[in-house]
């Protein structure tokens, strides 16, 4: 050990940073005797990637030892944990903080046009048959869910996927997501001849702020029915913060010996899977898809099947799901660029790079809108479809890693140094970058009620939002899947009355009639529509909260509050007239600390004055006529 020591002791004392190796480290030199080799080895990739300043306030042997062998565990984690070690990362730092700087355009030479894809209308023909085909692939499918971010931008200090979708059922998005993949499964499973046992896998990723208490929530709930072997926790790793534009590493303001970390955003998704070695366990398992998708965005299982129906029927590698997007609206736009040279990618362009490289390029005008009143260019809402085959293909040649970018936030215009520290990040949705101009990439446009309503906003910003944008916060997310509910019920034949407009947390958004069903309930439109029959009418005010699977509305009147419960092997008929005083909507403060953090976000509390409920606990056939 003694001569390794020496012997990597040497090669460090050789080192001639800034042309001389006393004015490097002359601290770390009088340290090296608490080393290991491979610490050494650490000491000397650091220096020699001008990081030295780690070092200035090193004391002398003998003090704050610990922590100084504390400081290389942490870099040999940040090293590990990166494609290409600290190395590489420092190295794609410098060359982006360079262009950043230099205000360089990363699309200089590419032109933007509209790309190849199928824009859906809920509930016609070619929608159900997209829907049919995606339920049969679902057995095929594996789910990720980017979960790494905690509540506190929405005003809730716990995790996100913990917070209520809606409060009528109080149903938690984790819970809301594990049903409905679960009854996908179901589903795909009933129409293989014979039936199949598959399990389709749900992975989540996690950080270090998510991570237990995503575990925690799964726990105590009995994974939401879930079996525990199905779910897949990956724990994604934070960067290094850089300090300046020559690429040094941040150190903590609060302790010396620890190197500033952010996190490196969802792109890591990518490498993360690549690592596990799930990807092949899938292959190998006959698995054909990969779906993507984030938080807090209480819908997307009503545009998952149909989009799933488009990737299998256009054999897409790469399917983006999309909504309608207003010139300009703060939302990427999903564009194919062609360079100079002939590549091409099709990707998401962030908002405020879109409209300025249409100037620069085809339009002078920039991003407008045409005939149909929206922009061309599709609005990317991160959720993504990928074909397993070509997405090992691609992971093998990349190992997961997805192109970065940096955005300091300078203290002046001469961009010599930034207000605080920055970081590389990337995002999950840039994976198409590196693809061959053989890759077949696509999206599918969704109407923006039924597919894409995330809650990111918390309450005071929210109603800074200018009127007539989405809002994105809770308030607006739970009532955007009351508005979806209603509007496939109206789709089927019920007569729901319009909404009301009411104010919560300084917010004026539409009130529907407060409907909710289990994924089991009402999977697709087809589901849907086979539990409707006769006259049904629903009033503003009502609540409808429908907690089974053969649960059947058949000439209902309701005009209050109706919850019904009941086994999987009951079958329930319900109809007739339902009416009492029904649940109230009243406001409340969200300064209001007297209220539960998951109440104030939303503005408004549930009053359960009078309903009617129901359990059905025996396998057999009922019918509810009051």
């Amino acid at each position: 050990m003694a001569s390794t020591v020496g012997s990597a002791a040497e090669s460090l004392s050789k080192l001639h940073i800034n042309g001389d190796w006393a004015s490097s480290s002359p601290n770390l030199l009088n340290n090296l005797s608490l080393l290991s080799p491979h610490q050494i080895e650490m000491a000397k990739m650091l220096l020699e990637m001008g990081q030295s300043h780690l070092f200035e306030h090193w004391p002398e042997p003998g003090i704050e030892d610990d922590e100084k062998r504390a400081f290389f565990d942490q870099v040999a984690k940040l090293d590990a944990s990166y494609p290409g070690g600290l190395v590489s990362y420092i190295k794609t730092a410098r060359k982006l903080l360079a262009d950043s700087k230099a205000g360089r355009n990363p699309f200089d030479g590419f032109t933007p046009s509209v790309p190849s894809g199928e824009s859906l209308t809920f509930g016609n023909d070619n929608f159900v048959q997209f829907e049919e085909t995606g339920i049969r692939e679902m057995k095929n499918a594996a789910f990720v869910l980017v979960a790494g971010g905690l509540g506190e931008r929405l005003g809730y200090n716990g995790i996100k996927v913990a917070l209520p979708q809606e409060s009528s059922s109080e149903t938690c998005f984790l819970q809301h997501f594990i049903e409905s993949i679960l009854a996908s499964q179901e589903a795909s499973c009933k129409l293989v001849e014979g039936g199949c046992q598959r399990q389709i896998p749900f992975v989540i990723m996690t950080s270090d702020d998510t991570h237990a208490r995503t575990l925690e929530l799964l726990e105590s709930n009995d994974y939401f029915g879930m079996t525990p072997t199905q779910v897949k926790l990956l724990k994604q790793e934070k960067v290094a913060c850089l300090a300046d534009n020559d690429g040094r590493l941040a150190v903590d303001p609060k302790n010396k010996y620890i190197i500033q970390t952010k996190p490196h955003g969802h792109g890591d998704v990518h490498s993360l899977l690549y690592s596990s070695g799930l990807l092949n366990i899938w292959r190998d398992a006959g698995m054909r898809w990969v779906l993507f998708f984030q938080d807090t965005n209480g819908l997307l299982f009503k545009a998952i099947p149909a989009s799933l129906g488009v990737s299998a029927t256009k054999q897409y590698h790469v399917n983006s799901l999309a909504v309608p997007r207003k010139a300009k609206e703060a939302i990427g736009g999903i564009a194919k660029l062609t360079h100079a040279d002939g590549r091409t990618m099709v990707i998401n362009v962030e908002y405020n790079q879109l409209d300025p490289l249409l100037r620069a390029t085809v339009n002078p005008d920039g991003d407008v809108n045409c005939e149909t009143g929206y922009s061309p260019f599709p609005g990317n809402i991160n959720q993504l479809i990928l074909e397993l085959g070509p997405y090992i293909e691609e992971l093998t040649k990349t190992g997961g890693a997805i192109e970065e970018f940096v955005n300091p936030k300078y203290t002046d215009a001469t961009k010599s140094s930034f207000k605080s520290s920055t970081r590389l990040e990337c995002m999950m949705q840039d994976y198409p970058k590196t693809l061959p101009p053989t890759a077949r990439v696509g999206f599918t446009v969704m109407d923006i009620w039924l597919a894409y309503a995330p809650v990111k906003n918390n309450p005071e910003d929210a109603a800074k939002v200018p009127k007539g944008n989405p809002y994105h916060s809770a308030t607006s997310g739970e009532m955007a899947i009351y508005r979806a509910n209603s509007l496939i019920l109206k789709k089927a034949g019920v007569k729901v009355e319009d909404p009301v407009l009411q104010v919560f947390n300084g917010q004026e958004v539409e009130v529907w009639s407060r409907v909710t069903w289990k994924p089991k309930w009402g999977l697709t439109f087809t589901d849907v529509k086979n539990k409707v029959s006769g006259s049904c009418s629903i009033s503003q005010k009502s609540t409808l909260v429908i907690n089974g699977r053969n649960i059947f509305l058949e000439d209902l009147s309701l005009d209050g509050a109706l919850v019904i419960n009941s086994i999987e092997e009951a079958e329930v008929k319900v109809g007739g007239s339902v009416q009492n005083k029904g649940w109230i909507l009243e406001n409340v403060d969200y300064k209001d600390t007297s209220v539960p953090e998951e109440v104030r976000t939303r503005g408004f509390r549930i009053n359960r004055v009078e309903q009617l409920e129901k359990t059905y606990n025996e396998p057999r056939k009922f019918c509810l006529k009051p």
